[in-house]
């Protein structure tokens, strides 16, 4: 098991943000979370990435207690909320300045996943001057350059076109292929549909019986 969400709940001072929540994801397979604005949604995706810390229960990812064995889950790449870079720098060098950190992947790679998400490498342009999508873009070949094995999503199709859009959900499917565990949260009923093997519906913190009522 990839992920493992074990009872998990989240209050701040008198606010309940999670209550009691458990899922688990499993290699290869693409988990869509959706719900309206302010259902917990974003706040789950942190907790996972270890940004927030559940006040009850435990989340595991690749067999790693989050906030005991460690503080992020190590092969994991994370959009989450407007992806922040240097906005005098271009994508490029905003990538490059990230990979050296880590020193696994160069030049070639960096050009090459840029390409995929379709921004081109050699745009000079600083990203102050990027529009919604190509940051949009820009996040998510941030988040798969070093190829993490989870990949945590809330809202990448935000700010695309149409042709943005399909890109977008064609190279996610190919991520699935290889092997890759997704968490996405949308919006958008059709890629959600297109897109995930499992989905789950949050309410109030709480998970809601989204097939059941999807059926109904």
């Amino acid at each position: 098991m990839v992920v493992e969400v074990n009872n998990v709940s989240l209050k701040i001072k008198n606010q309940i943000l999670l209550e009691n929540i458990s899922l688990k994801m499993e290699r290869g397979r693409i988990y869509g979370l959706v719900g309206r604005n302010g259902s917990g949604k974003t706040v789950l995706m942190k907790c996972i990435c270890g940004f927030m810390h559940p006040t009850e229960g435990e989340i595991i990812v690749n067999e790693k207690i989050i906030g005991k064995d460690c503080d992020f889950p190590e092969q994991t790449g994370v959009v989450i909320e407007t992806p922040e870079f240097l906005p005098y720098r271009s994508g490029y060098q905003n990538l490059k300045i990230l990979a050296d950190l880590k020193r696994k992947i160069g030049k070639d790679e960096i050009e090459a996943v840029m390409r995929l998400v379709g921004l081109d490498p050699k745009l000079r342009r600083p990203v102050r001057k990027y529009s919604l999508g190509m940051r949009q873009r820009l996040g998510l070949a941030q988040a798969v350059m070093e190829e993490p094995q989870l990949l945590v999503l809330d809202e990448p199709m935000n700010g695309l076109d149409k042709e943005g859009v399909a890109d977008m959900r064609k190279y996610l499917l190919q991520l699935k292929k290889q092997g890759k565990t997704i968490l996405i949260a949308s919006h958008s009923s059709e890629d959600i549909a297109v897109l995930c093997d499992e989905v789950h519906e949050l309410e109030h913190g709480r998970l809601a019986d989204y097939e059941q009522q999807k059926r109904g």
